[in-house]
């Protein structure tokens, strides 16, 4: 015969109030916008019209469970010092009769909905599940202020089944409703325990117990940013970890699970690393997760690079405001101690950085080609200084040594692996097509001295559809002239045989 478990009121459960120093950067990501749970926000004025819906839930809650409401009135009063004592602060404007009302009403509320949302015995005209009201609900039953104690739920569930074949746990009710956040798709177990439904999301968030690394008290060193990692070299792909926290650096590829950024994200992140300044300060992993990416985007640059790799999806419609909701999140939180891979990851990603070749090329971009006009001026000022090379050097080989020099045909690698090392825009496709067109073919026949690109130009300059692209190829043509000028010297009678075909970049 299967017995079920006496509930116990937890001597652990602790439910808190967000401190000052974190309310203050978004004093709405800890307040209900909706319902009210528990005595923190009880009276608040804004609240008051769920009132109604939370005592008709409470009415067919008693009705279908068949239980004596003097008895459950009764069972609440045996538990009022114990659920009083979750609080960390003292509840005193609430007498014994309003504070036990309000327990019993709140919690007859939360099974009523969790029962009516796991068998759909709800109707389309209940206020309480139609949209936005039913996500809304379903948010403010997370915050860390807006909380009961587990075990009191549990104890009004047990008497809500007098018989063991209409018996679901609690706690797998829990999973049903709230599964939207379970990421890592964890199983409830008769061993799992939770304080309160913050807690639960927290659980659903870090990594299982035991996958946590250990942790070391000291700070993560000073991270560069996520586009001076990119222009030294580092890449960015999308992790495959149901953990969002589980980040891996291997051979110059840095690995991040995608992180969904939605309205509910700040909110959701925000009371959960209030929970653990509050109630796990020694393994605060959620905190560790966005104290890394806090490090790793400084500005509107970092996110459109980290969006471009799907590894942030901004739903928020935005980039600065990701940045700033990002940067913002870690503003007031305190550090007891930090997970080890986490510190040796910030020293591997900067080792790479600070590596000299690394750090020259992450210079090269950032001076050279960090906008398409810097790009356009120094692909120009490389081909004007290979042609002034070319000019130089000319006279002084023999003539003999060029039946077939493939002149261009180096210009043209010259540029390719320019535009490997760079990701150019597509606003400078009128550099590669100059690079590429058969205007670069000339001189095919014996006594032909002149490249006469001037048509050539004058045609990708007409075809070009924006203003950007087409000030480019102005201004490569500005430069054409002085190659012009140096074939008119080339003797007439070499065999001058030019590869045209560089599309390939």
């Amino acid at each position: 015969m299967v017995e079920r478990p006496e509930i116990e009121p937890s001597k652990q459960c602790r439910i808190y109030k967000v401190p000052h120093p974190l309310r203050k950067w978004n004093e709405e990501a800890y307040t209900p916008q909706v319902v009210s749970i528990g005595p923190f926000h009880h009276q608040n004025e804004r609240l008051k019209a769920m009132e109604e819906h939370k005592e008709r839930y409470f009415r067919s809650f008693v009705k279908r469970s068949a239980i004596n409401l003097e008895y459950l009135v009764g069972t609440i009063r045996e538990m009022e010092e114990s659920i009083r004592g979750c609080y960390e602060e003292t509840i005193y404007n609430l007498d014994s009769d309003r504070f036990v009302k309000m327990i019993l009403v709140d919690a007859s509320f939360i099974l009523e909905l969790f029962f009516r949302f796991r068998s759909g015995r709800w109707t389309r005209d209940d206020p309480i599940f139609v949209q936005p009201r039913y996500n809304a609900v379903r948010l403010d039953l997370l915050l860390l202020e807006n909380q009961l104690p587990f075990f009191v739920i549990e104890k009004l569930h047990h008497l809500a089944f007098p018989s063991l074949s209409d018996y679901v746990g609690l706690l797998e009710l829990s999973f049903d409703y709230f599964g939207y956040y379970n990421i890592q798709s964890i199983q409830a177990h008769p061993n799992f325990e939770i304080e309160h439904f913050t807690d639960l999301l927290r659980t659903f968030q870090v990594p299982p117990p035991e996958k946590q690394p250990k942790r070391l008290h000291q700070m993560m060193k000073h991270l560069y940013s996520a586009t001076q990692l990119h222009e030294a070299g580092v890449k960015f792909e999308v992790g495959t970890s149901k953990c969002d926290f589980d980040i891996k650096f291997e051979k110059g590829v840095l690995k991040i699970p995608s992180l969904e950024l939605m309205d509910r994200t700040e909110v959701i992140t925000r009371n959960i690393m209030a929970l653990e300044q509050t109630r796990y300060l020694e393994n605060a992993y959620f905190t560790d997760y966005f104290d890394f990416m806090d490090s790793l985007i400084n500005a509107k640059e970092d996110v459109d690079l980290l969006c471009d790799k799907e590894i942030l999806v901004n739903c928020l419609g935005d980039n600065n405001a990701a940045t700033l909701m990002i940067n913002n999140l870690n503003k007031g939180i305190a550090y007891a101690a930090v997970r080890y891979d986490y510190i040796e990851l910030c020293k591997e990603l900067n080792s790479f950085y600070e590596n000299p070749w690394h750090k020259r090329k992450a210079t090269l971009k950032r001076e050279y080609f960090s906008t398409p006009w810097r790009t356009a001026s120094t692909v120009a000022a490389i081909i004007l200084l290979f042609l002034t090379f070319i000019q130089t050097i000319f006279p002084v080989i023999p003539a003999a040594e060029f039946q077939t020099p493939y002149i261009l045909f180096e210009l043209g690698r010259v540029l390719a692996f320019t535009a490997e090392q760079v990701s150019l825009p597509n606003s400078v496709t009128a550099v590669e097509a100059i690079a590429a067109s058969r205007a670069v073919t000339f001189a095919k026949e014996i006594g032909l001295n002149s490249i006469a690109l001037d048509g050539d130009l004058a045609a990708i300059i007409d075809s070009l559809k924006n203003d950007e692209g087409n000030s480019i190829a102005h201004h490569i043509a500005r430069h054409v002239s002085n190659f012009e000028m140096w074939m008119e010297d080339i003797p007439s009678h070499l065999n001058v045989v030019i590869l045209a075909d560089l599309a390939s970049f």
